[in-house]
């Protein structure tokens, strides 16, 4: 049975824990939805079960989909990956699942953010998201641990920590007038606090170039161990993502975490531009109450965008002359995890990629 708290995480002494540290397990959602995934989602669901079925090499990992999928989802998966209907209006686990949070016991406990689909009325990305909403609830029902409610519209990719009071974001994403409105930055840092049991945050101006999720952090910048960050970046001064990167560099030198480091700040240069291709426009259904991708719309690439698993990193690629040296960036800075490399540009047509479709549960005792 999973509690409702009438409490914080911080005030009952709970954190949000780093990637790095130990998952009891990765919980992800089966893309079917027609107007973001092409062709039905078929080419979607094959790139899904390779990330599925390399991250249950390394950890437990929990499928949620629609009951119409179960069959074909329990078919395309190997039998260590559990598959339980958890229905949602997308796969964004990051974004919609729960975040969870631990003591110093040990105990487990999940934050339920709220959720508008980036943006509500004024831009969502689709309507409606009854079921999304629904998704960290069902989470946490399932594995029996208690809950907080925060009162605050935000999703997982928006932030990262370093599990030592230190919380990354940009300002384009959580004082955007989309999501908090009526919430000044003071009362957001002070919910993120509440919720999170962070002390200090590190706000970075902007995310990546035309990232329709409003610039989350998770495509842009990342801990890999406290005090060390990887950031996206490009050395070409024509493209806009060099001017956006460029100053989350300049904030990120000049900022300090929670214990007082200066960080020590790693560029990893981002894949050439890519766009949609008018192939990979046509195969999606077109709906008045979906966000529209059409041909020659510029892709949100990024190898920041991977998942830390137990032993492992999970990194995009996209057959692009850029990934190796992405591997070898992550392998040099992940030393004692293995670097897998997936095809993940389907991932991205869909607006984002193996990070934004993934969500660690950290381990109890």
């Amino acid at each position: 049975m999973s509690t409702l708290i009438q409490s914080t995480p911080h005030a009952d002494g709970f954190r949000m824990p780093a990637e790095w540290e130990a998952h009891a397990g990765c919980w992800m959602l089966w893309p079917e939805r027609r107007d973001t995934w092409r062709y039905g989602g078929k080419p979607a669901q094959r790139a899904f079960a390779e990330v599925a079925r390399q991250i249950s090499r390394f950890e437990r990992v929990t499928m949620g989909v629609n009951g119409g999928q179960f069959q074909n989802a329990r078919a395309q998966l190997p039998p260590r990956v559990r598959v339980v209907e958890l229905s949602s209006n997308d796969a964004w686990s990051r974004d919609i699942g729960a975040t969870f949070v631990v003591n110093d016991m040990g105990e487990v406990r999940g934050v339920d953010w709220q959720f508008n689909a980036w943006g509500g009325l004024e831009k969502g990305m689709y309507f409606p998201w009854d079921k999304d909403e629904l998704v960290a609830a069902k989470m946490l029902e399932i594995e029996a641990l208690d809950r907080y409610q925060a009162p605050l519209i935000m999703e997982g990719g928006s932030i990262h920590v370093d599990g030592q009071g230190t919380l990354l974001t940009t300002e384009q994403c959580l004082l955007h007038p989309n999501r908090n409105p009526n919430l000044s930055r003071a009362e957001i840092e002070q919910h993120l606090s509440d919720y999170l049991g962070v002390k200090h945050i590190i706000w970075l101006p902007r995310g990546v170039y035309e990232d329709e999720t409003d610039g989350h952090v998770d495509n842009l910048c990342c801990f890999t161990r406290p005090g060390v960050v990887a950031l996206t970046w490009t050395d070409d001064r024509d493209d806009p993502q060099r001017e956006r990167s460029a100053e989350a560099y300049d904030a990120l030198k000049s900022a300090r975490d929670a214990a007082g480091r200066a960080l020590e700040v790693h560029k990893i240069h981002q894949p050439d531009p890519m766009t949609m291709t008018k192939e990979e426009a046509d195969g999606l259904d077109v709906v008045v109450s979906a966000f529209l991708r059409p041909a020659g719309e510029r892709l949100a690439g990024s190898y920041i965008n991977f998942y830390i698993a137990n032993g492992a990193i999970i990194l995009p690629q996209f057959q692009d002359r850029y990934d190796a040296a992405a591997r070898r960036k992550l392998a040099e800075l992940f030393p004692r995890r293995e670097i897998v490399s997936i095809s993940a540009r389907e991932i991205l047509l869909g607006g984002g990629n193996i990070h934004c479709i993934t969500q660690q549960q950290p381990a109890g005792r």
